[in-house]
């Protein structure tokens, strides 16, 4: 096996067949296989892909349940390969098959050349009829992977490229799998050891299905960004958890106000009201936000809501007992507050994490 072509998939069964044969068609003379790496999609694509399987022998099918994100599934499909070349497109039919003969071929006749990236922003390339929208979010997104790049990658949010297995391997375990751009964590944890080249592609129109691409993507994709910076020292999760906490507090003093002096009720049923409301609203936001690769619907939601009151509030508890043990021993109020506050928060992220959003469980 030359080449193997990794596609992670989420509602592509229309574009399964199509890809196939435009595979064939241009990798003829080519020893290669296809690898469709499925997160469960809802219109059955991986039951697509195995009646496919069952004709052709160079298709095959990894279908994930509990685990999702395109980082991730791209990881698991090149992991699953023993080809010595791996390329990762999208099933979209919006990369153009036929580049990927040239791209081995660069990769065969130079044992230097680590990876080839297709380019949609160097002279040659496009965007094609990409909506002017998205456009400016790629760009945007390139422009911020700078921060963590120091190679200049043209297209950083590329997710059309072939690269040589070993180099990989070399550096998968220091990949976070977080995002749905694997070429900037490969080229965030390699660095200048990378040698690379670019190629221009002009980006086509979708054929079926829909973009995946929404503004919770891309907040996903400043996680990415945000770990590379601070994951080292402390986890990117427990620090929105700890801005979602900030603002909760913010909340707890707006409806104070608003119960205590507006409308008149007694303090204590206006602080009640008021704890009750920050806390609703910091689950909601962490659940949106910090937790989006585990967030809760339907009846989860509900009983993740009652696990982070009860979390919450022994969270409080700890927080007052540790500050009122640290003041007795003199220690100065402000420094005793902090330091309770503190540890309340970890406890509160600590508990959540295990008991409200608990990592899913994969069922067989």
């Amino acid at each position: 096996m030359e080449l193997s072509v990794v596609v992670p998939t989420f509602n592509e069964r229309r574009n399964v067949v199509m890809l196939v044969k435009s595979l064939e068609s241009a990798l003829d003379g080519v020893d290669w296989e296809i690898i469709f790496v499925d997160d469960d999609s809802d219109d059955q694509t991986s039951g697509c892909v195995k009646e496919l399987a069952a004709e052709k022998a160079n298709v095959r099918c990894i279908h994930r349940i509990g685990r999702r994100g395109l980082s991730s599934a791209c990881i698991e499909g090149i992991l699953s390969s023993s080809a010595p070349n791996v390329a990762v497109m999208d099933a979209d039919l919006q990369h153009d098959e036929k580049l990927l003969p040239k791209m081995l071929k660069l990769l065969q006749d130079d044992p230097e050349l680590h990876l080839v990236v297709g380019s949609r922003y160097i002279e040659g390339g496009s965007t094609g009829s990409l909506p002017e929208h998205r456009v400016r979010i790629s760009k945007l997104a390139s422009w911020l992977s700078r921060l963590i790049l120091k190679q200049p990658l043209t297209d950083s949010m590329s997710g059309f490229f072939m690269i040589r297995r070993a180099i990989f391997e070399k550096y998968m375990r220091q990949l976070s799998s977080k995002g749905f751009k694997i070429l900037l964590d490969i080229f965030s944890v390699a660095g200048t050891e990378i040698n690379y080249r670019e190629i221009p592609y002009d980006m086509r129109s979708r054929v079926a299905g829909e973009s995946k691409l929404d503004s919770l993507i891309v907040w996903e994709y400043l996680l990415l960004i945000l770990d590379r910076f601070f994951g080292q020292y402390v986890p990117v999760r427990f620090i929105l958890f700890v801005i979602v906490g900030s603002s909760g507090v913010l909340i707890h003093f707006l409806f104070l106000s608003l119960f205590f002096s507006w409308v008149e009720l007694s303090f204590f049923i206006s602080q009640s009201l008021a704890t009750w409301i920050a806390m609703t609203t910091n689950f909601f936001l962490n659940n949106m936000f910090t937790y989006r690769d585990r967030r809760l619907v339907g009846h989860q939601m509900v009983k993740g809501l009652f696990t982070f009151y009860i979390a919450c509030g022994l969270g409080a508890l700890v927080n007052v007992m540790m500050a009122d043990y640290l003041f007795s021993y003199l220690v100065p109020w402000w420094v005793a507050g902090i330091v309770g506050a503190a540890i309340g928060s970890v406890w509160n992220f600590s508990v959540t994490s295990i008991y409200t959003w608990s990592k899913p469980k994969v069922q067989n």
